[in-house]
C-alpha cells in the first residue's frame, strides 16, 4: 500500500511538472515577490486591482520614475522601441516570457515536455496564460532574422485574451496586420518578414514563463504594472503601484491649482515653486472641495485626499 501511494504521488508530481512546462512555481513566485500583500492570481502572480490600472494611465513617466527612484528602484525604465499605436497608452499586469538562443538538445527536451502536456508551438505557451488586463512581456533577446514569434495570428490571440498589446524585445512580422488590431498598443524592437520555424531553422527556444526576465536594462517580474507611453516603457513593482498613482494624482492637482492661481495673480512664481505656506495649503484644500466634480482625478480619490489632510 505504501509503495502504491508513493508511486501515485510521484506520478502526480510528474504530471504537474509537465503541465507547468517552463513556468515558475507558485512557491517560488511568492518567495520572489514578498512586498506584495494584496490579491494574487491562482499561480501566485500579483494582481494589482483594475481601478489602479485605470488610474495608472494618467501617470507620467517622470512621476512614476521619481516615486520608484525614491524607493530605491532606479532602473525600471526601458527605452528604444518601435511602436504600434504610438499615441495610445499601454497599461496592464505583466505576464513574462524569456527566450534564449536555441540548441537542439535543450529545445527538444523542452518541446517534448510541452507536447506531453498537450501544448503545441512554444511561442504560444505564454499566450495561453493571458487574461484581461495583462500585458505580454517577452525577452526575445532582440532576435531578428527568422526570429519573429509574433505575427498577426498570435497578435490577435494576445489581444483577444488580454485586451492589450505587448512589450517585445525582438522582431515582429505581419506588422501591417497587427496595426489593424485597434487596441494593440505595442512596443517592439524590430520588424522582419521571416518567422520562427523550429525545428527546421532552430534559433530560439522558450526558457521561462512568468519568471524574472530582462527587458533592456530592467529586471521585470510577473505582475509588475506595465506603463508604456511617450516611447518608453516603465515597469512598476506591484507594491509601489498605489503610491505611484496617488503621488501622480496629487502632483496633477497641485499643478492645476498652482497654474490657476498664477494666472489669477494671487501668488507669485516664487511662492508656488517653493514649499507652500499653511495659507496656500488651506487655499488648495478649499479649491479641491469647490471643484471636486470638475477635476481630472476621480471624486472618490479627492475625497480621500481631503480626509487625510489636516486643514
Amino acid at each position: 500500500m505504501f509503495k502504491q501511494k508513493t508511486f501515485l504521488l510521484l506520478l502526480l508530481f510528474a504530471f504537474c511538472h509537465v503541465a507547468n512546462s517552463q513556468q515558475i512555481s507558485k512557491e517560488e513566485l511568492l518567495f520572489l515577490t514578498p512586498e506584495w500583500k494584496g490579491e494574487r492570481f491562482p499561480d501566485g502572480r500579483p494582481k494589482v486591482p483594475d481601478n489602479l490600472l485605470q488610474r495608472m494611465r494618467s501617470v507620467s513617466v517622470e512621476e512614476a520614475w521619481a516615486v520608484m527612484k525614491n524607493a530605491g528602484y532606479g532602473y525600471q525604465v526601458a527605452e528604444g522601441w518601435q511602436q504600434i499605436n504610438p499615441d495610445s497608452v499601454l497599461v496592464g499586469r505583466a505576464v513574462t516570457a524569456t527566450f534564449m538562443p536555441a540548441r537542439p538538445d535543450v529545445w527538444k527536451a523542452i518541446d517534448d515536455r510541452g507536447k506531453a502536456a498537450g501544448k503545441r508551438g512554444q511561442n504560444t505557451w505564454p499566450v495561453d496564460l493571458l487574461v484581461k488586463g495583462d500585458v505580454y512581456v517577452a525577452d526575445q533577446f532582440g532576435a531578428h532574422k527568422n526570429g519573429p514569434t509574433i505575427g498577426d495570428n498570435v497578435g490577435n490571440a494576445i489581444y483577444a485574451k488580454s485586451g492589450n498589446g505587448i512589450v517585445y524585445d525582438g522582431a515582429l512580422r505581419d506588422v501591417e496586420g497587427l496595426k489593424e488590431i485597434g487596441g494593440f498598443t505595442s512596443f517592439y524592437t524590430s520588424y522582419d518578414p521571416s518567422y520562427h520555424n523550429p525545428p527546421g531553422d532552430l534559433n530560439t527556444m522558450i526558457i521561462g514563463i512568468n519568471q524574472p526576465t530582462r527587458i533592456r536594462t530592467v529586471t521585470v517580474m510577473p505582475g509588475d504594472v506595465v506603463l508604456g507611453k511617450q516611447g518608453v516603457v516603465v515597469f512598476v513593482p506591484p507594491h509601489l503601484a498605489e503610491k505611484v498613482v496617488k503621488t501622480s494624482e496629487i502632483v496633477r492637482l497641485r499643478d492645476l491649482f498652482g497654474h490657476q492661481r498664477l494666472r489669477e495673480g494671487k501668488y507669485t512664481a516664487g511662492q508656488i515653486d517653493a514649499r507652500w505656506t499653511d495659507d496656500i495649503e488651506k487655499d488648495f484644500s478649499k479649491w479641491l472641495n469647490d471643484h471636486i466634480d470638475e477635476l481630472p482625478v476621480p471624486k472618490a480619490q479627492i475625497q480621500e485626499l481631503l480626509k487625510e489632510r489636516t486643514w
